[in-house]
């Protein structure tokens, strides 16, 4: 019987399809009216942020997809700090024009609350046509392996905080966005506490190294 889990780690070629439904699943929301006031610019600007963060999580992280394309999250590895995106206040420059201010205020906030303790970020769950369950359990379960905690601050409504919580997750605290919105960040507690150690450290030796050639990549 197989036992391949029903999403796809993400490829290069994947981060324009990734960033597309990640604006499509944020546009609505009235944290995205404030990010890009503008309803004619809001879904290219949010598309082109999108783009630059779902790179770098295929350089520090993993993103993850349905089969069909219709859903994926994106992920951080945070065992350790990690750096901005290449260039990134050019090219948030250039993605956001005069909204990038509100894209750093955002950014700020967020990464002042993030927790300190090693852990794997869900930074964003896109599924403007459904899918989110099966997207984010068959991720979740795939992260399970690393035997982390994982962490979350679900930005595009009730219904996806209420699918964390079915997952595990529970609240933090409570804080407020820049444009006033309160965020709940959610944590999940490490699976695997019995004998666990050592398949972490071994995963997490072969990802250090994975991301110690990717840290080098971005520095050029």
């Amino acid at each position: 019987m197989s036992t391949a889990l029903p999403v796809v780690r993400a490829r290069w070629c994947d981060i324009g399809r990734i960033a597309d439904l990640v604006a499509e699943a944020l546009a609505p929301t009235a944290l995205a009216a404030w990010l890009v006031p503008d309803t004619s610019r809001r879904l290219p600007v949010l598309a082109a942020v999108a783009r630059i963060w779902t790179e770098h999580a295929l350089l520090f992280g993993d993103a993850f997809l349905l089969p069909d394309g219709s859903a994926a999250t994106v992920w951080f590895h945070r065992y350790r700090p990690i750096p901005s995106p290449h260039r990134y206040a050019d090219r948030l420059a250039g993605a956001a024009g005069p909204d990038g201010d509100r894209f750093r205020r955002l950014g700020a906030e967020l990464a002042a609350r993030r927790p300190a303790e090693p852990h794997n970020n869900l930074a964003l769950l896109a599924a403007p046509r459904g899918g989110a369950t099966q997207a984010l359990s068959a991720a979740q379960r795939r992260m399970d392996t690393l035997s982390l905690p994982t962490y979350a601050h679900p930005c595009a409504g009730a219904q996806e905080e209420e699918l964390l919580r079915r997952l595990g997750y529970a609240e933090r605290e409570t804080f407020a966005a820049p444009d006033g919105t309160p965020v709940r960040s959610l944590w999940r507690s490490a699976p695997f506490h019995a004998g666990g150690s050592d398949r972490w450290r071994s995963r997490r030796a072969a990802r250090r190294e994975r991301d110690d050639r990717a840290a080098g990549w971005a520095a050029r």
